[in-house]
């Protein structure tokens, strides 16, 4: 019965990966950008003498759900949305780069653009730092014109590029920072013919109802385990019963 036992202890714990994926999905139900991550469980074979008889369970993030959130219109200069796969290009954390679709973009007190979460933007010379401007805007391309402090409006200048690339053909990998990676440090070329819609922020692409049907199966996936625990015990407990000597 321990071989039982240990089979459900790994769906036990698989259960909970996928019940974590699904609560973190549901958390970023609101999150600019967001792509719903993708959980799997597969069966990982016993290996030994003899024939493969058992199967461990492993649930485990295999991508995220690329498809696109809804777009809303909201005025404001700095928020864009990438139109198609674009992503837009920020610094991680660990100094390399890496790529979102978040869009809602600041600018810190020292003049540097960043992302809502932080992230610095790159630009095609790296990082973006902007002078202190009377307005700024930006188009589908992704250049960035500013109107410098008691400057002409007329006269708008620009003065860096959005870094905007596209994933077809490569690999790329969602960390826990919810930004994209490709394997091995690689990095993605700008794609100059890649396009963001201003004015507009994309929302996540998580559908709540789907995340709490997903919960629910996760929730009772769990509860059939335990059961099969506990009659694997009740089988122990009997069978020991009978081996037992008369007193």
């Amino acid at each position: 019965m321990d071989r039982l036992i240990h089979t459900s202890l790994s769906a036990l714990r698989g259960a909970m990966n996928r019940q974590a994926t699904t609560a973190n999905n549901l958390a970023n139900a609101n999150t600019t950008g967001f792509r719903r991550e993708i959980s799997s469980a597969r069966a990982l074979w016993i290996q030994g003498q003899g024939f493969d008889a058992r199967a461990q369970s492993s649930q485990e993030v295999l991508t995220a759900d690329m498809r696109a959130g809804t777009v809303n219109q909201t005025g404001r200069e700095l928020d864009v949305a990438m139109q198609g796969d674009a992503l837009l290009t920020v610094q991680a954390r660990e100094g390399g780069e890496a790529y979102t679709r978040r869009g809602d973009l600041q600018v810190s007190p020292t003049g540097v653009l960043t992302t809502g979460d932080g992230h610095v933007v790159m630009g095609e010379q790296g990082p973006i730092t902007l002078p202190p401007a009377d307005s700024m805007r930006i188009d589908q391309d992704g250049a960035i014109w500013i109107v410098p402090t008691g400057g002409d409006p007329n006269v708008p200048q620009q003065v860096d590029r959005l870094k905007l690339a596209t994933p077809t053909g490569s690999q790329l990998l969602k960390g826990l920072d919810g930004l994209f990676r490709v394997p091995d440090g690689g990095v993605l070329p700008a794609d100059p013919q890649a396009r963001l819609t201003p004015r507009s922020l994309e929302g996540s692409n998580v559908e709540v109802t789907q995340g709490l049907m997903e919960m629910i199966e996760a929730s009772r996936a769990w509860e059939t385990q335990l059961r099969l625990i506990s009659t694997a015990r009740e089988i122990d407990t009997s069978a020991s019963d009978l081996m037992r000597l008369p007193s």
